[in-house]
């Protein structure tokens, strides 16, 4: 009996220690625009112009994006420059070994990387929003960049040239739970070089970009939604039919 009081007590704090060793930076929420076409397909053009020179998205064709609201002749004309067809998947040609060389690591497929991103602390979207918004310059690293939500990636902040150069900034603290020691917290950033974008513009190209990857993760998803509302609409109706229906039969019956 004491040993299953034992083991209850300990799951019972298992979410609680996985969390706090998780731990990591409070992620924003990201605004969901996967319905808003303009809003996929400028995602798509960033998608294309600054994540696939090192992601694939092999799960994808570029003629998939039919489906928000681009012709052929469109996604030929901005989305395909070395000679892609618009039914080819969407990868890139840099070798795996170049890749890890450069990074430390082969850069992940980002067909469903907003999927599977989500946490206790936020989903996906929400994840790669906030990735993508605290980036900040550091030389002890390799690239030069690091990350308040992915500390020490390998991934250099390839929308610098928007958002522009910026420090962080850290404080060392009290540790609340231990006496005597110390630990080290994010107080802000500072600017170093703006960038083209002001910082209102670049979320909004950011929350695009993350907009653009949820839909890849599951093109269908919208069409599901509203198949979904049709099919209990139609269940509701059949219901009262079937509720009157039985009425009818017994009603005779006592």
């Amino acid at each position: 009996m004491k040993l299953i009081k034992k083991m209850i007590a300990v799951l019972a704090f298992v979410p609680v220690f996985a969390l706090a060793s998780e731990g990591g930076y409070p992620l924003d929420h990201a605004e969901n625009r996967t319905t808003d076409l303009a809003a996929l397909q400028n995602g798509a053009k960033l998608f294309v112009n600054y994540c696939l020179n090192c992601h694939s998205a092999s799960a994808m064709r570029y003629n998939r994006m039919r489906d928000i609201g681009l012709t052929d002749d469109q996604i030929k004309a901005n989305l395909l420059f070395t000679g892609e067809k618009v039914g080819d998947l969407m990868k890139n040609t840099m070798a795996a070994k170049d890749a890890k060389a450069w990074f430390g690591a082969v850069p992940p497929d980002l067909s469903v990387i907003a999927r599977s991103k989500a946490s206790e602390a936020g989903s996906g979207p929400d994840w790669i929003y906030t990735y993508l918004r605290t980036y900040y310059k550091d030389d002890s690293r390799p690239t030069g960049w690091n990350n308040l939500v992915f500390p020490n990636v390998g991934m250099p902040h390839v929308l610098w040239e928007l958002q522009g150069v910026r420090s962080a900034k850290f404080v060392e603290e009290e540790d609340p739970h231990e006496h005597g020691k110390t630990e080290r917290k994010f107080a802000g950033f500072e600017t170093v070089t703006k960038g083209k974008l002001t910082e209102a513009e670049y979320d909004s190209e950011v929350t695009d970009l993350v907009a653009y990857l949820q839909w890849m993760g599951e093109p269908a998803q919208n069409n599901r939604k509203r198949l979904g509302v049709f099919v209990l609409l139609f269940l509701s109706c059949l219901s009262v039919l079937a509720w009157r229906l039985n009425a009818s039969y017994w009603k005779e019956v006592k």
